[in-house]
């Protein structure tokens, strides 16, 4: 065992050894958190939401430990990871320690977390799971999230400028019949990488990638699509390839 924050849990969710879809150019090891405020219906991994399976922090470094050979990185995700800001906060400082880049999967709805991972410097990657236009959030929702939220895309979005991020993107799950939202998403996150993922669901079929690039055509940058299909792939549109023109000119 490797000895760090002795009193110190983590309620875990589960434990990949190994992943390359969870960070683009990465191979990492995924640490899941059990727990979550939020119920999306369409949650791939519900099972974790709730319930409690609590581990000390040294079980779960010594995992991410022996998945180094293999990996670069450890995402951290849920559940809500940053809902457990001590056990967060301690294992990305001992991933930190162990040479290993930081990623994090997130709703954005415990800025203060997100505040502590940044200012300490332990986080690279940051994936805010952006679920609705503002006027939507909290009736969606359920909740009074639509401040928290926003307070964390600030967080990041100026990390990301002044350094303390290298990459920040913002992830919408998409499904049939909302992609009405998409372009209004967009404008009110920022000029900010933004990925659109295929959500997926009993009750109707998922968009398509060629569906998904239609709806890119409307935004004016660059977007990622992620697809279980065709995995990742980087898109740009003709309206986006002149938008960048008449800013470069």
């Amino acid at each position: 065992m490797i000895p760090y924050g002795d009193a110190i849990q983590l309620n875990f969710g589960g434990f990949i050894p190994l992943s390359t879809v969870d960070w683009r150019g990465r191979s990492v090891c995924t640490v899941f958190f059990r727990g979550c405020p939020v119920r999306c219906t369409y949650c791939q991994n519900a099972a974790i939401l709730a319930g409690e399976d609590f581990r000390d922090i040294e079980e779960v470094i010594s995992l991410i430990n022996g998945s180094k050979l293999a990996t670069s990185g450890v995402v951290f995700s849920g559940g809500e990871p940053t809902m457990q800001k001590d056990a967060l906060v301690a294992l990305a400082r001992a991933a930190r320690n162990l040479g290993l880049a930081t990623g994090l999967q997130t709703n954005g709805v415990f800025p203060d977390t997100l505040e502590a991972l940044i200012g300490d410097r332990l986080l690279d990657r940051v994936a805010l799971d952006i679920k609705a236009r503002w006027a939507r959030y909290n009736n969606l929702l359920g909740g009074n999230y639509v401040k928290n939220v926003q307070r964390s895309l600030d967080l990041c979005t100026e990390a990301l400028r002044n350094g303390a991020l290298s990459e920040f993107q913002i992830v919408i799950t998409l499904f049939r019949g909302y992609d009405d939202e998409v372009a209004i998403i967009a404008a009110e996150s920022g000029d900010v990488d933004l990925v659109l993922q295929q959500g997926v669901t009993e009750r109707v079929p998922p968009l398509s990638e060629k569906e998904l690039k239609s709806i890119a055509d409307g935004i004016p940058r660059r977007v990622l699509i992620r697809t279980r299909e065709g995995g990742e792939i980087v898109y740009e549109s003709d309206r986006s390839r002149r938008t960048s023109r008449k800013r470069q000119g």
